[in-house]
C-alpha cells in the first residue's frame, strides 16, 4: 500500500485483531463498494443530472440494440419488476427509450433505447469510465488483475453456495 493514502476509518479496521479475517473482509469488500457507488451516484447526479439505477438500465440497454423485454431488464438489474416500470416510464417520457409490443407475445413489450437516448449514454459512457479509472488509480494494472483473479474465485465460491448469479 502506498504512503500517499489516507487511513478513514472503517468498520473493518475497528474489528479487534482477533475477530475472524472472514468478518473483515466481508466489511472490506462492502465499505469499498459503498464508497465506489456512493461517488458514481453523486457524479451522475452533478454531471448528468440523473441517477444509477438510469444509468444502469440505459447500459443494459446499449449492449441490446435488438432491445430486451421488462422481464430481461429486471433480470439484468437484479430488481423488481416494478422498479423496472417506473424507470421504464420515466425513461419513456424523456424520449430516452421506446416501448413495443413483443413480435411473438402480445403480453410482452420490447424496450430499446432511442437515438436521443443512445446520444445520452454515449454522453456519459466516458465519463463514467474517468471517475472509475480515478477511483482505482491507487492500484496498479497487476494489483487489479490480481484482484479480479480473486473475486472471481470468490464469486465461484458464492455461487456454489445457492447463491445468485
Amino acid at each position: 500500500m502506498t504512503a500517499d493514502l489516507i487511513r478513514l476509518p472503517d468498520r473493518e479496521s475497528i474489528l479487534d485483531r482477533a475477530d475472524k479475517l472472514e468478518l473483515k473482509l466481508w466489511l472490506r469488500l462492502l465499505t469499498c463498494t459503498n464508497l465506489i457507488e456512493t461517488h458514481v451516484r453523486n457524479r451522475l447526479r452533478e454531471s448528468f443530472a440523473t441517477t444509477l439505477p438510469r444509468f444502469d438500465l440505459l447500459a443494459q440497454l446499449d449492449r441490446a440494440p435488438e432491445g430486451l423485454t421488462m422481464g430481461e431488464l429486471s433480470s439484468r438489474l437484479m430488481v423488481s419488476g416494478g422498479n423496472v416500470t417506473g424507470l421504464v416510464e420515466g425513461l419513456r417520457r424523456e424520449g430516452m427509450v421506446a416501448r413495443n409490443a413483443h413480435p411473438r407475445d402480445r403480453r410482452s413489450q420490447i424496450i430499446r433505447l432511442t437515438a436521443k437516448g443512445r446520444r445520452f449514454f454515449a454522453a456519459m459512457v466516458p465519463v463514467h469510465e474517468q471517475w472509475i479509472d480515478a477511483l482505482l488509480r491507487q492500484l496498479t494494472r497487476d494489483e487489479m488483475e490480481q484482484l479480479f483473479e480473486l473475486l472471481g474465485k470468490l464469486k465461484l465460491s458464492t455461487q456454489s453456495q445457492g447463491m445468485p448469479r
